[in-house]
């Protein structure tokens, strides 16, 4: 029996596809990266169909590659090696929400908008933490890519918030991680052995999530954006110390951009929030008496007149910080995400000024305290789609941008196959040959979305 009709027998004639129109939008995301070859595409809806396919795909020593939204715009859902995209989408169901003890337990396919209108209708005192991305987003592909949302300088990053999880392996067996695997509650992931570690971060080699469960927070009635802006870039470690000091942040950017010209600035974004008015004026003038402290007072400005726009942007939730121009003029658009040491800011804005202007790009900031540890630092690229030579530049600037990541003792954020072989010729030889030891015991044949992490 072929490979078409195996699958067919699985998820059904309507589920699965070969079709050319259908596979070329599998080969490619919206960033800068090459396209490739897919061979196959199954929508599975259950966990015993997940299950079928990756046996399958075992026994035929068939590459696999699972995808959520789609939207990392580094490739990591595009094959390197052909084979089957396991396109989740159809596994949307919102299982349960325990508004006592505040997680989601959800299916894989489930996007950050469905949640989000979900828990408005249904719980309209609880929130999840929503990434800066498009609706269709998946939580639980944001999640296992380590991934940030609004509420991430609060609470971390939204891998952070990962309770535990259902997952089929590569050979096939179902497991279950955290308090699940020996309670009939998703509460917590410890004080077990963190084997939510083995998914996340990994980019789908080690497994397929197909259902997760997420940490909830309480949702205040009442947010605001305080802006203050100053062209001293050596005092942006300084200040986000000071700021995360308070404590009292919702969410926390850095941005600038060259054009227009009232942007070409370094601006503090800070979003406050409370339950009440009282609590939102009091974070509001605690903010404003720090920055109004903070050096003298004479290098940083409280910009009482935000444009709408922009104070919309930061508002919504999620927020736009990034709704970056389209700079070149063909809907194209690409970062490197740096996370990086707080005191190494002022020296990748500089040098991150450099690549861009090298390579004839518009400079354009967005970055993101992650609690008070560390800073999401994008570098930022538009192109033109339709210019081959355009993104070929673009290719050059993210790959600079990635040297100087790590050359600043930083990381890369969900980085292409090149920026994962640029880590791991970094990284400690003995944590590099851990990881591949893990793949092959987990992936005795290989098939997880190969080519990801791999020496």
């Amino acid at each position: 029996m072929d490979i078409y009709t195996s699958l067919k027998n699985i998820v059904g004639e309507d589920n699965v596809s070969n079709n050319p129109e259908e596979l070329f939008i599998y080969s490619r995301d919206p960033g800068a990266q090459h396209p490739r070859r897919v061979d196959y595409v199954v929508m599975p809806e259950t966990t015993g169909e997940v299950q079928k396919v990756v046996m399958l795909a075992n026994e035929k020593k068939i590459p696999i590659t699972p995808l959520g939204g789609g939207f990392t715009l580094s490739a990591l859902v595009v094959p390197n090696r052909g084979g089957i995209v396991l396109d989740m989408k159809k596994m949307d169901k919102i299982i349960e929400v325990n508004e006592t003890n505040r997680y989601a337990l959800i299916e894989a396919g489930v996007s950050q908008a469905a949640l989000q209108a979900y828990l408005k209708k249904h719980h309209p005192h609880l929130q999840h933490s929503t990434p800066e991305a498009p609706p269709t987003v998946t939580v639980v592909g944001n999640a296992l890519i380590q991934g940030h949302g609004h509420i991430s300088p609060r609470y971390g990053v939204n891998s952070d918030m990962v309770n535990g999880m259902e997952v089929v392996l590569p050979t096939g067996e179902i497991c279950t991680t955290g308090s699940a695997s020996v309670s009939p509650y998703w509460f917590t992931r410890g004080p077990l052995p963190d084997l939510a570690g083995l998914f996340i971060g990994w980019f789908g080699t080690t497994g397929v999530v197909t259902k997760l469960s997420m940490k909830l927070y309480p949702k205040p009635a009442y947010r605001e954006v305080l802006a203050f802006q100053t062209d001293d870039i050596d005092s942006i470690a300084d200040a986000i110390v000071d700021v995360t000091q308070l404590d009292l942040l919702e969410d926390y950017f850095l941005i600038m951009q060259e054009k227009p010209d009232w942007m070409n600035h370094m601006f503090h974004i800070i979003i406050v929030s409370g339950h009440s008015e009282e609590e939102l004026e009091f974070k509001k003038s605690a903010f404003k008496g720090l920055f109004n402290k903070f050096k003298g007072g004479d290098k940083v400005k409280f910009v009482d007149d935000l444009h709408p726009a922009l104070e919309k942007r930061f508002l919504d939730v999620p927020p736009l910080a990034a709704l970056a121009a389209d700079f070149r003029k063909g809907g194209g658009f690409e970062y490197t995400g740096a996370i990086l040491p707080i005191d190494k800011v002022p020296e990748a804005w500089r040098k991150g000024i450099d690549i861009s202007r090298k390579y004839g790009m518009v400079c354009s900031y967005v970055h993101q305290v992650l609690t008070c540890h560390s800073v999401m630092f994008g570098f930022n690229y538009s192109f033109n789609r339709a210019d081959e030579q355009d993104i070929e530049i673009t290719r050059k600037a993210l790959e600079e941008s990635n040297r100087l990541t790590l050359e600043l003792g930083g990381m890369i954020w969900k980085g292409e196959v090149a920026a994962q072989k640029l880590t791991m010729e970094k990284m400690d030889p003995n944590t590099a040959q851990l990881i591949q030891k893990v793949k092959k015991l987990l992936d005795p044949n290989g098939i997880m979305n190969p080519g990801n992490w791999e020496a």
